[in-house]
């Protein structure tokens, strides 16, 4: 059930049947020469497309924005500052309570740790004054971790590289481009880096050449199981 696509009146009535909804957050930023600036808001917001077939929820648009620290300066980066994501986030849960809905669901399709960290600060505050309420902050890696297992994908395969462009393969392939690399940034270790293009220029994190669109589908299918069992008792 998409916000998006219903009228007002359906949306009231859809109200009657769920007191749930998703909110996906992307993000806008560079992954590379081969994957559009749009992978992260993709990539969530078409699995929870499928996902909502499924369980029992409505789908907010999504946020298309996020907070991008490692890509900052990546021609195509468009960051916000964490404190904007935060209260984005709060006015959007306001106006969502606001309707009766009671339990937030805010999956994020960009796994930055401090955008992260502002989406669960927004819930922390949003649930602090509303008890009534209940919040569930997840990113993609989260859902996908036994998936990245079944599928040998390593955790150094973070950022446009294997996982990320199977994705893209199997849900949106005519975005895929030629030209990505195996890449990893090198960034020194405990440095508080300012000019990130100076360590970390292409955007990939990763191998994009081991990508298939047949990955992609088992990783959409894994996703939307490993949803539907941490939202089981929420």
């Amino acid at each position: 059930m998409l916000i998006e696509e219903m009228t007002s009146e359906e949306f009231k009535a859809s109200l009657q049947h769920t007191d749930k909804v998703i909110i996906p957050v992307g993000s806008v930023e560079a992954h590379g020469p081969h994957l559009p600036l749009a992978t992260d808001l993709y990539t969530i917001y078409e699995l929870c497309k499928l996902a909502v077939k499924e369980v029992n929820a409505l789908l907010a648009p999504p946020i298309y924005y996020g907070l991008c620290r490692s890509t900052h300066g990546l021609p195509g980066t468009i960051s916000l500052r964490g404190e904007t994501l935060k209260q984005l986030l709060l006015d959007i849960l306001c106006e969502l309570h606001h309707f009766g809905l009671k339990k937030f669901i805010i999956l994020s399709g960009h796994a930055g740790g401090t955008h992260l960290c502002y989406l669960v600060d927004a819930c922390e505050e949003f649930v602090r004054n509303h008890p009534e309420t209940k919040a569930f902050v997840a990113n993609i890696c989260d859902l996908l971790k036994e998936a990245f297992s079944e599928l040998n994908i390593p955790s150094s395969d973070s950022h446009a590289g294997e996982w990320e462009t199977s994705l893209i393969l199997y849900l949106k392939p005519h975005l895929v481009k030629e030209g990505g690399f195996e890449d990893y940034p090198k960034f020194p270790r405990h440095w508080v880096v300012a000019n990130k293009k100076e360590y970390w220029s292409s955007g990939i994190w990763g191998k994009p050449n081991l990508a298939s669109a047949k990955k992609g589908e088992i990783l959409a299918q894994r996703f939307i199981l490993a949803l539907k069992q941490a939202l089981a008792d929420f």
